[in-house]
């Protein structure tokens, strides 16, 4: 593959047993300012314009790739370890069915309902498709930025499709970095608190282009057939090149069918992206799946400007793409949308409300495109093994990988060092679920020595304040993580 050095986007996709690497260098000034307009009805049929935006490659780019990064890791593992063990002969209900209405961090779950990575970890898959805010720091105009912004903010609850494993709850004090030169960011975060469960993280443009922060309390209850996690915590990101700060908070997830059927997951929920030095603001609300499945994963909304005036309208699923189309195109397509939907409503019976015991399947399983439509956003494929694998993107299956050069920089609260994490992902379930125990009696004594001595748990990395854009409750990063002068940190593992 040979392209120019001025080109600007990165994406790797890996189909089956071949892989395609789109790679486009991100030190060059020059940019795909534009967005890919589409004229038809189907998702697949604008697939190949819309490779486009990636299908770039720097040769220079390719070669400094090549070489170590500063965490270590020269070239990224596509599989884990071993594969995931079945869950077929353990039963989630025999756990959940006393804990009704309870707050599940409160409850101690078996192992291997888990998945090999921390949440902090998990939280870090936001980070999955950062061209975007790349993207947008180089668009002139804020209302392509804050299409830009929107895109990210969806794309980053994508990887949660069918991910049905829980994260291992993080301890006190344990940390996670992340730094991928080839996506050009780095990024730290720590667990701040235990009770209640408070994940901070903090990342900045490699380029000094963006920095993204944020602190996530889930709260995750039990609702008889469900499980549903609702994200407290405020989100911001900062464009550097245009002194714009945006904040939201991420949507509710769900998952179904815990007691019998395929366990399947959706998000809903209303997301509100502000622009607080322009006033614009971007309206999404997350459809729940609805009557036979129509509304399966949509998004729908709007960006209007101080004035809440609506100036484009926004549409996809969370699973799959999001689209921009004017505000006539799109209120005539769901005038006559919600026409259909009324008249098969009258010949169907609506009695049942009970939740299916599979997964709905939606009535148009391809995303319908309304001609005119510009494609924001369009997710990667997953890899060929990705069930096998705990159904990890590309992306989630690096988190976790370690080698030596890595271990003798990372700090000795880093997630790669957890054992219990580490057994599991190399298929040793009763190791993972020993250490699991262990680690959990070792952070309750941890605290009741604490309590003895009245001593305050000090966080390393972030403080408890306000957010400076909202006002509201925030974790603020203190700095200095990466000057590698990691002393005094506690023995957690």
């Amino acid at each position: 593959w040979k392209s120019s050095s001025l080109a600007k986007w990165e994406l790797t996709l890996k189909l089956n047993k071949s892989t395609l690497v789109y790679l486009v260098d991100s030190e060059s000034e020059k940019s795909f300012t534009g967005f890919e307009t589409v004229t038809s009805f189907s998702l697949e049929n604008s697939e190949d314009s819309s490779d486009t935006i990636t299908a770039n490659m720097s040769e220079e780019k390719a070669n400094k790739n090549q070489e170590t990064l500063s965490n270590g890791i020269k070239k990224h593992r596509t599989s884990l370890p071993s594969p995931m063990f079945s869950r077929n002969d353990f039963s989630i209900w025999s756990i959940l069915r006393k804990c009704i209405g309870m707050e599940l961090s409160k409850i101690t779950m078996p192992v291997i309902f888990n998945e090999p990575l921390s949440f902090l970890q998990r939280l870090t898959e936001y980070m999955e498709h950062t061209y975007l805010i790349h993207k947008a720091s180089l668009l002139p105009d804020p209302v392509e930025r804050m299409k830009c912004v929107a895109a990210f903010a969806v794309s980053a609850v994508a990887s949660q499709w069918e991910r049905t494993g829980k994260p291992f709850n993080p301890l006190l004090g344990e940390t996670y970095e992340l730094v991928r030169e080839d996506l050009g960011f780095r990024l730290i975060s720590e667990q701040v608190s235990h009770h209640p469960p408070i994940s901070a993280f903090y990342a900045e443009g490699l380029n000094n282009d963006f920095i993204f922060h944020g602190s996530i309390y889930p709260k995750l209850k039990f609702w008889g057939k469900s499980v549903e996690a609702e994200p407290k915590g405020i989100i911001t990101l900062k464009l550097l090149d245009h002194n714009e700060a945006y904040t939201w908070t991420n949507p509710t997830c769900c998952v179904h069918n815990i007691i019998v059927g395929k366990l399947w997951i959706e998000q809903y929920g209303n997301m509100e992206i502000t622009n607080h030095k322009t006033g614009e603001k971007c309206m999404l609300n997350f459809k729940p799946c609805g009557l036979f499945g129509k509304e399966l994963h949509k998004v729908e909304g709007y960006i209007q400007d101080k004035s809440k005036k609506k100036l484009c309208a926004l549409y996809g699923k969370w699973t799959e793409c999001l689209y921009s189309v004017d505000l006539t195109t799109f209120e005539a397509y769901r005038k006559n949308d919600k026409k259909n939907t009324e008249e098969k409503k009258n010949n169907k019976q609506t009695g049942n409300s009970d939740e299916p015991d599979e997964m709905p399947l939606p009535e148009c399983e391809s995303m319908c495109v309304i001609p005119g439509s510009v494609l924001l956003w369009k997710i990667a494929p997953r890899p060929s093994n990705s069930t096998q694998m705990y159904n990890f993107t590309t992306f989630a299956m690096i988190l976790n990988e370690l080698d030596q050069e890595m271990e003798s920089v990372i700090p000795k609260t880093d997630c790669r060092l957890r054992p219990d994490v580490r057994a599991m992902e190399n298929g040793e379930i009763d190791v993972a679920s020993e250490e699991k125990k262990r680690l959990e009696e070792k952070q309750r004594a941890a605290r009741k020595n604490r309590s003895k001595s009245e001593e305050d748990w000090k966080t390393r990395w972030f403080h408890q304040g306000p957010n400076p854009h909202t006002g509201g409750h925030d974790w603020i990063y203190s700095g200095n993580y990466w000057d590698r002068n990691y002393f005094n940190l506690p023995d957690i593992y």
